[in-house]
């Protein structure tokens, strides 16, 4: 078994995570370094990869993400003949009810966001995937938040900070958002981004020594 893994990610949140629970790992990543090899990324946009289909549930769409985004770093890694090693993918999701919020635009749709979730409780669903040559494992988390109620004021000057673009539901548990959840059930570390507990058990599952 291998003494590394490849993190298919470009989340720093997750290296970290990684790095926490003692995981060596070398990214995996979409490059411009070359022209054959930035025309077949291309194919493997992240925007491209996290369109919501009409009518899809929260644990179906984050997991169909996952999924996907495994299969590009699989190519990947083959395409640039890396040594042999498993290849781990996770995407994050905010959902209320139904509805999905994914990344926000820009500062206007990252204060629709929060207003929309400010007072209420809402879910936050981290899938996992996890290829070790033709086997392929994945896992879901699934955590709730609630938001204590924010002003208008509050929403525009963290929306100011500049955090919540880039973040899945417009904000950073481990940011200054804490400041405003009143409760918090599941996985801290899934709502960061990738959740620890079901990450190691996969691990384990392939052997991996932790």
């Amino acid at each position: 078994m291998s003494a590394f893994i490849y993190l298919a990610s470009q989340s720093p949140r997750r290296s970290q995570l990684l790095t926490q629970i003692g995981v060596r790992h070398e990214l995996l990543l979409p490059t411009t370094a070359g022209a054959e090899d930035a025309v077949e990324d291309l194919a493997e946009d992240a925007e491209a990869l996290e369109a919501v289909r009409p009518g899809e549930a929260p644990a179906r769409y984050v997991q169909r993400v996952t999924a996907l985004k495994l299969d590009a770093a699989v190519a990947r890694h083959a395409r640039r003949g890396l040594p042999e090693a498993p290849i781990l993918c996770a995407d994050t999701t905010v959902a209320l009810g139904r509805h999905i919020f994914g990344k926000p635009a820009d500062a206007a749709e990252a204060e629709r966001m929060l207003a929309a979730l400010s007072g209420r409780v809402h879910r936050v669903l981290t899938a996992v995937a996890l290829q070790a040559g033709p086997r392929r494992l994945a896992a879901l988390s699934v955590s709730r938040v609630r938001f204590a109620a924010m002003t208008t004021a509050q929403i525009a000057a963290y929306v100011a900070t500049g955090e919540p673009l880039g973040k899945a539901g417009a904000y950073g548990v481990q940011g200054r958002a804490a400041a405003f959840i009143a409760q918090l059930a599941g996985s801290y570390s899934g709502i960061m981004g990738l959740p620890l507990y079901e990450t190691a058990q996969l691990l384990r599952d392939i052997g991996f020594e932790l």
